[in-house]
């Protein structure tokens, strides 16, 4: 699924999901730098982020894969 990863102007990371209009900040990631790894929003969903270059900046539209269905 397509998702938009974004830092608002406080520094929260959030994922926007366009096709289910949601957008949750994102309360865990697995890498320190957020891509390669999985990421935990705040509604429970867990998706794994593809890798990406060293300082691919915000905010970006890349593939995500949901892992769970919470």
């Amino acid at each position: 699924m397509k998702i938009m990863i974004r830092r608002n102007e406080v520094g929260v990371l959030s994922a926007y999901v366009p096709k289910k209009d949601l957008e949750e900040n994102i309360v865990s990631h697995e890498m320190p730098d957020l891509f390669g790894g999985t990421i935990t929003l705040a509604n429970g969903w867990q998706l794994a982020l593809p890798e990406m270059p060293e300082g691919t900046r915000l905010p970006i539209t890349i593939e995500a894969k949901r892992l769970s269905e919470d």
